[in-house]
């Protein structure tokens, strides 16, 4: 019998939405991957931030506009900077400290703008820089558009912040960078922690979206232990605070040592409160390294 149009319309409906809850049952049977994925995207805390969990830094003995990336002058820096877009790595950590502003843009030239977030920091304290005067941050983010060649930053620090009362001493340039983010010049603000004190006070400071914290296994280059240290990273994250670790494998120093590698990645990864790990990575041989070392890293159930 001819099926009349009404009741074809109506099979039709039902068989459509069938398969279509076909597709959510199997995409919700789908298992989730049981290792960790170095170049997968991942939240920045509360922020509207959602980067790779591999960051490459740039500022590897860094102060007064140069590093050991600047120093391996423009080519190199350029084919690491593209090697590791090409791998993955979607967020790359510079510094006014670092001098690798006018590097990251013409290297992954072509590339639009939002697909990767950019990271710097803001140096407020005496020396490190060839000039002694510290601007306000406003004057100082203009500067830094100019330098890296785009009309927004994803993510703005204070760097390196050791004191305690770090929120009291340095709420102008808090409150410059604030209306920044009004304005949609940045994206997101915080601070880089260089002690347990200033890592205590990010935690209970409203202001702060994302933290740079110093953390692996064995101490190396940190603010304290590691029983003092993940605490307050755990505070942090459950505040809703971004956690990017840094010295994960020890400033460099655990190059040499593959066992201690595959701890550190397997400890901070299990922490479950560092959202990304930022390595100074100076050769595209060491990203795939600890890429190999990150995807043996069992997910906890």
């Amino acid at each position: 019998m001819r099926i009349q149009r009404r009741e074809f319309v109506k099979r039709s409906a039902l068989s459509i939405g069938g398969i279509l809850a076909g597709v959510q049952l199997t995409r919700a049977a789908e298992p989730k991957p049981s290792q960790f994925d170095p170049y997968e995207t991942v939240p920045l805390g509360r922020t509207k931030l959602k980067v790779s969990r591999f960051c490459l830094g740039t500022g590897m003995h860094g102060g007064n506009r140069e590093s050991d990336h600047t120093r391996m002058g423009k080519q190199r820096f350029d084919a690491l900077i593209q090697g590791a877009y090409d791998r993955g790595i979607r967020l790359f950590d510079m510094a006014d400290l670092y001098g690798t502003h006018p590097y990251l843009i013409p290297a992954l030239k072509g590339i639009p703008r939002d697909k990767y977030a950019i990271v710097t920091k803001i140096w407020v304290h005496p020396g490190g820089l060839p000039e002694a005067e510290r601007p306000t941050a406003d004057v100082v983010v203009t500067r830094f558009l100019k330098e890296i060649g785009t009309d927004y930053l994803d993510l703005v620090l204070l760097h390196c912040v050791s004191s305690p009362k770090w929120p009291d001493e340095l709420r102008p340039q808090m409150a410059d960078l604030s209306k920044l983010k009004d304005k949609g010049v940045i994206r997101a603000h915080g601070v880089s922690c260089h002690s347990v004190g200033a890592l205590e006070a990010a935690a209970a400071e409203p202001w702060v979206d994302s933290v740079h914290a110093r953390i692996n296994p064995f101490g190396m280059s940190m603010d304290d232990k590691p029983e003092k240290v993940v605490p307050v990273l755990k505070k942090l994250h459950a505040a809703g605070k971004g956690v990017v670790g840094m010295k994960i494998i020890g400033e460099g120093r655990l190059s040499n040592d593959p066992e201690k590698r595959d701890e550190s990645a397997r400890f901070v990864l299990d922490l479950g409160c560092v959202d990304v790990l930022n390595i100074g990575f100076e050769k595209t041989e060491e990203i795939d390294d600890f890429a190999a070392r990150v995807r043996k890293v069992p997910r906890q159930a």
